[in-house]
């Protein structure tokens, strides 16, 4: 059976279980709660997502060094980050463009009943005060690199790695015998995340006994509109405004590469986070996508800490709802500082669950509205948590292939062929 099939299995089986124990009152149970959900099915799904996150800060640094190293030699490191830096905010931007246009069609926050809006209750949030372009740029340059790998600070990880790589490969001989151990490294780096793989489908099950156990359908019920104007606007993005990207500027069949994304995509949906995915990501686009790692090891990592498109189309939706529901008008200024705040917000974001709701204050506050909305959706926002990182992924993976193709760096061989990327100890992760 294939990896894809039993991910799903364990998926399905997962929230059946869950939603079993909480519509027959089994979460009320002293035993269930604390021994068997809070106990080993948490545990479960703890270790998992600590396992991919684990591999996540050596994997990045090993691979684009290697990537650095050969991009180093052709003089083509500045190109190839103009080109994925300015593609990823492309993408944001008309994220948020097209949620913002979608959410005032559907009007999520006039939607709601008397009822509902009665019934609805919010939390006080404070306004995170947004950092100035100066500390942005200050920041994303690690005054101790070992300190920003400990702290899981990807944008710094990035740029110590490249400057690295750079130098490797204008070190002559000692850069050449250093360069051949990480790149060794980065083969021992690809077998260790098989092997997590392989685990894959046993902690997606537990991630999702959690997940049924807990949901909230009645908060679900009071927010609607807003739920469905969110994953219809996902959805929409992943499976219209990517595949189209795809198809103009490569040429490419995006039915092929959405089939190859299957497994990161998946991954993504149960942990909520596009961090945890990253091992995942970087090993299809190379292996299975047959993206070069010298593109590959710097286009992906990079997505996963700027590429932000599902959070920034919460984000314009939530911005609109939030408005609707307070009674406040947002002119065009406003619309157009939600797009221009939503996307430089995503600069720098950590990829872990539930941010969105931290950068969400920023834009709220730069168009005047309410920070204390927040508690309005956040009942849901777990869910949408789990759409919009899959969005985040494949854009990650969409980027990556395009850049790939311009540089003359995917492997057309690869794409096409459906076992690619198999591992010789277990094919059946290429099905």
């Amino acid at each position: 059976m294939s990896l894809t099939k039993k991910i799903l299995i364990g998926m399905a089986l997962g929230l059946a279980f869950g939603v079993l124990f909480q519509v027959t009152d089994l979460v009320t149970n002293a035993f269930i709660s604390s021994y068997v959900i809070n106990g080993v099915i948490d545990a479960g799904g703890k270790i998992f997502v600590t396992l991919l996150k684990m591999m996540v800060v050596p994997l990045v640094f090993v691979s684009l060094v290697c990537g650095a190293r050969s991009l180093g030699a052709t003089g083509s490191v500045g190109r190839l980050g103009g080109k994925t830096i300015g593609l990823y905010l492309l993408t944001t931007a008309l994220a948020v463009s097209f949620a913002l246009m979608l959410a005032l069609i559907v009007d999520p926050g006039l939607s709601a009943s008397d009822e509902n809006q009665a019934a609805l209750s919010y939390d006080a949030y404070q306004a995170q005060e947004a950092p100035s372009v100066k500390d942005t740029l200050v920041n994303i340059f690690p005054a101790n690199p070992i300190q920003a790998m400990a702290e899981g600070k990807m944008l710094q990880v990035i740029v110590f790695a490249l400057l690295l790589g750079l130098a490797l490969s204008r070190a002559g001989a000692a850069g050449d015998r250093i360069g051949e151990f990480f790149a060794d490294l980065n083969e021992v780096m690809m077998k260790l995340i098989t092997m997590v793989i392989q685990l894959t489908p046993y902690g997606v099950f537990c991630l999702m006994v959690k997940l049924g156990a807990s949901v909230g359908w009645v908060e679900i019920g009071k927010v609607l509109a807003y739920f469905l104007t969110v994953a219809s606007a996902l959805i929409l993005h992943g499976l219209i405004v990517y595949p189209t990207l795809l198809k103009a500027l490569t040429g490419i069949n995006p039915l092929i590469f959405l089939r190859k994304m299957r497994e990161p995509m998946l991954v993504a949906f149960s942990t909520s986070s596009s961090g945890a995915t990253l091992p995942v990501t970087l090993r299809t686009v190379e292996h299975r996508i047959g993206v070069n790692n010298n593109v590959a090891a710097f286009a992906v990592p990079l997505g996963a800490t700027i590429n932000m498109d599902g959070t920034a189309i919460m984000q314009g939706v939530a911005t609109v709802f939030i408005a609707q529901f307070f009674g406040y008008q947002l002119g065009v200024d406003a619309l157009l500082m939600v797009v221009l705040t939503a996307t430089l917000a995503s600069i720098g974001t950590a990829a872990v669950p539930g941010v969105g709701l931290i950068t969400l204050t920023l834009v709220l506050d730069q168009v005047g509205l309410p920070v204390e909305g927040i508690g309005l959706i956040i009942g849901v926002d777990r869910l949408l948590d789990m759409l919009r990182t899959v969005v985040n992924v494949t854009g990650d993976g969409t980027v990556a292939t395009i850049v790939a193709k311009s540089e003359d760096q995917l492997d057309m061989e690869t794409l096409q062929n459906p076992t690619a990327g198999a591992d010789a100890e277990n094919p059946a992760l290429a099905r």
